[in-house]
């Protein structure tokens, strides 16, 4: 071989050999696909138990429908039914102990994070009805008027 061809494959196969040397060293043994197959992907064995001891913040929207359910019941026949409760009253981590009432982000910027007018067409977004927040109550929050429960004009207040 000539030395053009040569010199870059000794280069290469030093790298991959230099990536295996440290790998073997960084990568925990306990870490693979372990006895489900693919089920779970890559996942590091030892510290399944930590993963159980963690305290999950998100609960869910079925979670939130057995103590508001007239929310729940009102908000599933609207356009806002697959969004879920925690988008807009944060995660439900210690609810109802602790705090007693989420607490509700009612700043101009939440719904805008939908509703802000972008022109993309193979997307779902063009399909969302877009507010213009320079034209449309600039400064006011959108819940003073709009009840995010029954959105469209059923839900003005």
């Amino acid at each position: 071989m000539n030395n053009h061809v040569l010199r870059p494959l000794l280069v290469v196969i030093l790298l991959v050999v230099l990536v295996l040397i440290v790998r073997a060293f960084y990568v925990p043994k306990s870490f693979g696909v372990h006895q489900r197959g693919y089920m779970y992907g890559w996942y590091r064995d030892a510290n399944v138990e930590d993963w159980k001891k963690f305290k999950v913040k998100y609960q869910g929207t079925d979670y939130c429908k057995d103590c508001h359910a007239k929310n729940h019941e009102t908000i599933m026949m609207t356009p806002h039914a697959i969004i879920p409760c925690e988008d807009c009253h944060g995660p439900a981590v210690d609810h109802p102990s602790d705090p007693a009432k989420l607490t509700i982000d009612k700043s101009r910027e939440l719904c805008l994070r939908c509703h802000y007018p972008l022109a993309y067409p193979t997307s779902g977004r063009a399909n969302i009805r877009g507010v213009d927040p320079e034209k449309h109550n600039p400064g006011m929050e959108c819940s003073l008027c709009h009840n995010p429960h029954k959105p469209g004009l059923e839900g003005l207040k």
